[in-house]
């Protein structure tokens, strides 16, 4: 069997069992679900960003809240129906990866890790100290949208709409994790002096990395915001960027099938372990170790995905100004 058909079998076989479980549990394991399917759209999102371009970022989360709160606010204080506040959340979170990413491009590891977490924080603290953002409360009363004439209201209908749109975005970075962009991400990953000696131009392929993961995480947010009806500060904390960034690592960096498993488990397994009480994260994290030091790959491993499926040579990945150049005559 194929690569590709060994991920859509999996795939599917999550699909088949997202659409059946609301139908076989109760209210509450259907919230859980809805969470678990926000992470795994969080998730891929970050994926783009560290998985595919290697590049480490803290504060992810910082995106989700601004979603979030251009949701919320264009909502309660503009009275904007719901879709229209998409493209603007979008816009806005796509500015703030640009603005983010730009000046981080020539960091690395851990300069650049540092440099997002203090943007996550930023990000939660200006909200926390806000008028427009309800301060240190947040924002209430956010109206249940209304979707095609359909006002949404009930747990069952939150939890495919956001099934939905986990579907779109895992086919979306399934595709650009193939494509000649998601080739010249692996390339910059992997050594990035290489790849630009080789004409990859590294400069717009990380910044684009950082504005497809924002507009992804900001989307997000903006139906975590009409699902919860409040956004409030605390939702948005570095534990939130680490638990996604723990989504992508534990089910295996740059693997889109991988990322989706693990973003279930993030969620579902502290669930699972309530009845320890106190104990359930400490356990948690134990089992997460364990896990790391027999599979550091992830549960489900990129290479996985990244064997070639034919003898064909690969395409040349997106190049800068020396695209057109015969390396092999070189």
């Amino acid at each position: 069997m194929s690569v590709l058909k060994k991920r859509t079998a999996v795939l599917t076989v999550l699909l088949l069992a997202a659409l059946a479980f609301p139908f076989m549990t109760n209210n509450y394991w259907i919230d859980v679900a809805t969470l678990a399917l926000l992470y795994i759209i969080m998730a891929q999102g970050l994926n783009v960003v560290a998985g595919y371009a290697g590049l480490l970022d803290l504060g992810y989360a910082a995106f989700f809240a601004i979603g979030a709160y251009t949701t919320g606010i264009l909502m309660t204080a503009y009275e904007w129906p719901f879709l229209m506040t998409l493209p603007v959340a979008a816009l806005f979170s796509a500015i703030s990866g640009a603005i983010i990413g730009a000046p981080s491009l020539r960091l690395r590891s851990d300069y650049l890790a540092v440099v997002t977490l203090g943007f996550g924080e930023i990000i939660r603290i200006t909200a926390t100290n806000l008028e427009i953002t309800g301060t240190a409360t947040g924002i209430f009363g956010i109206p249940s949208p209304n979707i095609g004439g359909y006002e949404l209201k009930s747990q069952l209908d939150f939890y495919f709409v956001i099934l939905i749109l986990a579907v779109i975005t895992i086919f979306v970075t399934a595709r650009l994790g193939r494509s000649r962009i998601g080739r010249a991400w692996t390339y910059i990953r992997e050594d990035e002096d290489a790849a630009e000696a080789m004409g990859v131009d590294r400069v717009r392929m990380k910044l684009l990395a950082f504005v497809i993961g924002a507009i992804i995480g900001g989307l997000a947010g903006s139906f975590f915001a009409v699902k919860m009806g409040a956004v409030a500060p605390h939702s948005f904390k570095v534990l939130q960027s680490i638990m996604i960034l723990l989504a992508v690592v534990l089910g295996g960096i740059g693997s889109v099938t991988g990322v989706t498993i693990g973003a279930i488990l993030v969620i579902v397994l502290p669930e699972f372990l309530r009845n320890v009480s106190d104990w359930r994260y400490l356990v948690f994290g134990l089992l997460m170790i364990i896990m790391m030091l027999f599979r550091p790959q992830g549960l489900w491993p990129a290479k996985y995905e990244t064997e070639p499926e034919s003898d064909e040579p690969p395409s040349p990945p997106i190049t800068g100004d020396h695209s057109d150049l015969d390396v092999k005559s070189q």
